[in-house]
């Protein structure tokens, strides 16, 4: 496929990016220093799992514009610091109008970071990471279009389900496959685009 295609755009500065990648700022800086490039660390990957779980039913840029605001809220998502979150963080949280105020996802988060810090004390520093990378995939070619990108894959099906069974809520396959995507562990830029095909682990 030809880097300039109709499945990508060309900006102002020659570089051919995925379609969503050039729709705002917000999306170009992402797509081009972040999306798709390995992300490694028990406290980075709870981050974006985290994230992943707000932005369910929004619209992702709204996760992304508010991302300062949640890193103060939630302590840079350190996991021993979240995970000793009482009732009047919860509180604090749920009064953030900086964050997306959501009892169930906040209550999610906190026993999420609880999950992680026992499979932590269990396994050791890196166990999330080492968890979370243990489903990556194979890799292979990136997608053509949009319409190949697909929604869930076995992976993200199997990662959910381990995710689950260690006690993690709002962490279903879809969301499970959108961290996949944002932490690397996939590289779904479209053929052509102008981000580096990161190394894999």
């Amino acid at each position: 496929m030809s880097p300039r295609s109709s499945h990508l755009v060309v900006g102002d500065d020659g570089l051919a990016r995925c379609p969503w990648g050039f729709s705002t700022d917000d999306y170009r800086r992402y797509h081009d220093t972040e999306w798709g490039r390995p992300v490694h660390g028990d406290d980075e990957i709870f981050e974006r799992l985290s994230l992943e779980a707000f932005q369910s039913g929004l619209s992702w840029i709204t996760i992304l514009r508010k991302r300062p605001a949640f890193r103060a809220a939630f302590t840079r998502f350190s996991i021993p610091s979240v995970a000793d979150f009482d009732d009047a963080d919860r509180e604090r949280l749920l009064a953030d109008a900086g964050i997306v105020r959501n009892r169930a996802k906040v209550d999610a988060t906190i026993a999420n970071a609880r999950a992680a810090q026992a499979l932590v004390t269990e396994q050791g520093a890196g166990a999330l990471d080492a968890l979370v990378w243990s489903f990556a995939p194979p890799a292979r070619r990136r997608p053509r279009a949009p319409s190949d990108v697909p929604a869930t894959t076995p992976e993200s099906t199997a990662l959910a389900r381990e995710l689950k069974r260690r006690g993690f809520a709002f962490v279903g396959p879809t969301t499970a496959y959108a961290a996949m995507q944002a932490m690397g562990l996939v590289d779904d830029h479209l053929q052509g685009c102008s981000a580096p095909e990161a190394g894999r682990g």
